[in-house]
Order: C-alpha cells, then structure tokens, then sequence
C-alpha cells in the first residue's frame, strides 16, 4: 500500500523554502499561475503636466481633443507575458535492508529533507539568480579590491536612488570573496547583530540599511561580485511541489521516494530598475 505524504509533506516544503531558500529574501509571490501555463502583465503608463491654460479660449477643428488641463490621450500600455519555465523531478529508492544495516542512517524521510536542502533549494536558487542577472536594470563591469568594495556597493545605492527605489529592503547579495573585501574596506562600517532566522538566507551583516547577504558563488551566474536589488523586481512562483513516499510498491522492498516541483521566476519590466549587478573584470 503506498502512503502519499503530499499534504502532510507540502507545508513543510513551504516552510523549508521561506526559511533555507536563499533567493526569498530577494523575491515577491505578488502572482501566481493557478490553473493557467502563463500569465499576462499589464504596465500602465502615465500622464505628462502641463501649464493649465485658465482663460484661455479653445480652437475648433484641432486633430486632437484640447481641454484646459491640455491634450487629452489615452494611456499607453504595454504587456509582459511570462509563463511557468521549469518542471523538475526526482526519484531514489531505499531499501528495506540497506535502512535496517545502516541503522537507520537511510531514512526516507530524512532522505527526503536532505534532496530538498542540497538539490532542489539551491537549484531553484541558482535559477532565480541567473533571472535576476540577465534582466537586471544596470550591469556594471568592474575591477574590485579592499579599498573600493565599499565605493562599489554605494554606486549601486546612487543608482537605486535616481530611479526611487525604496530604500527599505535593499538587499546586497554577494560572493564570499566580495564579503572578505567588504570586511576590509575601511570605509565599510558593518552591523553583523542579525537573528539566526535571517542567517540561515545568508544574511551576515547591514550597512547603511542594506542588507549584506553572502552566497555561495555555485549560486550566482559566473563572474558575479554581486546583484543589488529589491524584492519589488522579481517574482517567484512554485505552483506544484509534491513529494511522495510509496512504502513497498510493486518490485521493491522498501520505500520509494519521487519529487516534482513547478516552478519559474521572472523579472517585471517596469521594475528592472530594481536591480543592479556589479560582475568582475576578466584577468
């Protein structure tokens, strides 16, 4: 008889993304795909201002509708479809045997826990990184030491500044070679009292209010010093995660453990501006 833990597995596996997932620090679930492959993104333009014209006495006949307030347009949109990317699975086995002469040490459902914190996180990580990089509203090429890390993060900050980013929850994500200059930079004054609930994402320290995440670089696209950004650009959606534990299905004695997850990310247009990447000069 096989024993399907798919709605008693699923809560945690909610619970193990939000709390060992790198990249939920740095991503919205503002849109989901239920019941549909893809989903259309509507982006809205806006109005210019203009001197309002009191007294002023209209003229007939115009190609386009005057008014007071100026020319009367209808806004501009424009439309972003994005649709549901990766459909990933796993399968092991263990056997009842190998489980009993290994005293225990094979355990499906620790079995399991492990697959999902050393493959399946870090894979949907990586790939929602190598999404935030390549749609990154700015990417710059630079040659960083302990003396400039600092000067690096803040262009970044300028940057986000002109285009209004908010500042409340910026986040730095970084390399661990970039971290160690950034401890070395003089200039750089580091908080690094945070909870063990945000040192598990990765966070290691703030600095003038920017969160300082530190990854393993296996997770960021190559060459990368770091992706500064705010969780407003990017959008995750996990829209199937089931895993399953079948105790001695047909032709095994034992117990068969099978995964799925669904899953895509996406950066919107009109908030591309929200992230900046700083990647290394090549030697």
């Amino acid at each position: 008889m096989a024993i399907n833990l798919v709605t008693k597995f699923s809560p945690l596996v909610d619970e193990k993304f939000t709390a060992e997932s790198k990249t939920s620090l740095v991503t919205n679930k503002d849109y989901d795909f239920i019941g549909t492959h893809s989903i259309k993104i509507y982006s809205v333009g806006i109005a210019p201002m203009n001197d309002y014209g009191r007294n002023t006495t209209l003229g007939t006949g115009e190609s386009e509708v005057l008014s007071r307030y100026g020319v009367i347009k209808d806004l501009a949109t424009t439309v972003q479809e994005v649709s549901m990317e990766k459909d990933r699975s796993f399968t092991f086995v263990i056997d009842k045997e190998d489980e009993d002469e290994t005293l225990g040490a094979l355990n499906a459902g620790s079995a399991l826990a492990r697959q999902l914190r050393e493959v399946v996180i870090p894979e949907v990580d990586k790939y929602t990184y190598a999404k935030m990089s390549a749609n990154a509203g700015k990417t710059v090429t630079e040659s960083i030491t302990n003396t400039t890390a600092y000067t690096s993060i803040n262009a970044g900050n300028e940057e986000f500044d002109e285009k209004m980013v908010p500042m409340e929850g910026r986040v730095v994500t970084c390399v661990p070679a970039f971290y160690t200059m950034l401890k070395q930079d003089k200039n750089a004054v580091l908080e690094t009292e945070t909870g063990q609930n945000m040192r598990i994402k990765g966070v290691v320290s703030n600095m003038d209010g920017v969160t300082i995440q530190k990854v393993p670089s296996s997770l960021l696209p190559e060459n990368t010093n770091f992706i500064l950004s705010h969780k407003i650009a990017t959008t995750q959606a996990i829209k199937l995660a089931e895993y399953k534990i079948n105790n001695d299905p047909q032709g095994i004695s034992g117990a068969l453990v099978e995964g799925r997850i669904y899953y895509t990310a996406f950066v919107r247009e009109n908030k591309k501006s929200a992230i900046y990447v700083s990647v290394h000069a090549a030697a």
